[in-house]
């Protein structure tokens, strides 16, 4: 397979990824080339001046997160965070990806003195500087890191961070499964299939044609967390399935997607940079290679019931119409409150965690 997909005018970034290409050989594996569209310095999606979150594509944002959605998201994720840092005896939380640090404003605010240190883990200068005005009131107690440090002890969490992490691509075509890279064609990049020996983590069955993604990075980071992580406990929060889900037999186009001006379509190889790449999240792989690496399960289970648990729907009933509409959307099965998941994970003792406490579905992983 070699298709081009839209010719553009050379930018900063392409011409990185193309000096790549060149070491490479003319091949990327999409990863790399993922890595490169969202994390170059200063030029990938993440790393860019652009404005990523907003509710209106008029604010020339891209796409909306919880968080931005509503802070009774952060209220109701702090009710658990609290729990989290009494059962693990621990004071500090670490937030990785803090987008424009709104979710880490709500959860600031609502567990006051309970936090004595709130670390971020974030790639970006620019939203770096976004969250440093986000989170002023609270300057005293926000740290920035660019990367983990070789010992952590404190509560994790992760609200759309592993959907972000670069994916491999393979694609079963006439019974053969090859890897799906990137090369140049003409003024565009383009597709090309490779041989591989990877696999799915699961046979999909069947012998039509297949595409999916398998998630190395995701699990490697979870299991580099799990060993940083002395005492505590971590939260992910994103949109994905069990792996039966994930690898079902009808699920053959992929999950991979862009988002630009709260559009989405399905070709990263184009307008590279300016957009971004996500792919759904296999928390089965998540769970495992947390509990390889010494991790506890807590739960897994919808965005939904987790908040429900955690007691939204009382703060709800205090807020005012147009907030209760907005909530909603957290909650309804058609919007997020179906499609995004929670994991949890305790470094250390385990514990009947309030936000599974109904409708635990880690059975399904």
């Amino acid at each position: 397979m070699n298709q081009e997909h839209g010719a553009e005018r050379a930018t900063p970034l392409t011409r990185i990824i193309d000096a790549t290409l060149q070491r490479a050989g003319g091949w990327l594996p999409f990863d790399r080339f993922m890595a490169l569209a969202l994390y170059a310095p200063g030029l990938g999606y993440y790393a860019n001046a652009s404005r990523k979150f907003g509710h209106m594509p008029s604010t020339g944002s891209d796409f909306v997160t919880a968080p931005e959605l509503t802070p009774l998201f952060g209220r109701a994720l702090a009710v658990q965070l609290a729990e989290a840092l009494a059962k693990t005896g621990t004071d500090e939380l670490w937030e990785f990806g803090a987008g424009s640090g709104a979710l880490a404003l709500q959860l600031l605010d609502a567990l006051g003195e309970r936090v004595a240190r709130y670390r971020i883990v974030d790639l970006s200068g620019s939203l770096r500087e976004r969250q440093q005005q986000a989170l002023a009131a609270h300057a005293g107690k926000v740290e920035w890191l660019a990367e983990l440090p070789a010992e952590m002890r404190g509560v994790v969490i992760g609200n759309e961070v592993l959907d972000a992490m670069p994916v491999q691509l393979l694609a079963r075509s006439g019974g053969a499964w090859v890897e799906r890279g990137v090369v140049r064609s003409g003024e565009g990049f383009a597709w090309e299939d490779r041989p591989t020996e990877l696999r799915p983590p699961v046979e999909v069955e069947g012998a039509h044609d297949y595409l999916t993604e398998i998630h190395p990075q995701a699990r490697a980071f979870v299991a580099t967390l799990a060993d940083r992580l002395k005492a505590g406990a971590a939260f992910f929060i994103d949109y994905g399935f069990p792996e039966a889900e994930y690898y079902h037999p009808q699920r053959h186009m992929g999950t991979v997607m862009c988002h630009r001006g709260h559009e989405a379509d399905g070709d990263p190889l184009a307008d590279v940079g300016a957009k971004d790449i996500t792919a759904h999240v296999d928390f089965t792989g998540v769970a495992l290679a947390g509990q390889e690496a010494g991790l506890e399960v807590l739960g897994y289970t919808s965005q939904a019931r987790f908040l429900l648990n955690a007691g939204i729907l009382p703060m709800m009933e205090q807020a005012t119409l147009a907030e209760r509409t907005l909530a909603a959307r957290l909650i309804h099965e058609h919007e997020m409150g179906e499609l995004f998941k929670v994991i949890g994970f305790a470094a250390g003792a385990p514990w009947e965690a309030l936000g599974f406490a109904e409708g635990d579905r880690s059975h399904t992983l």
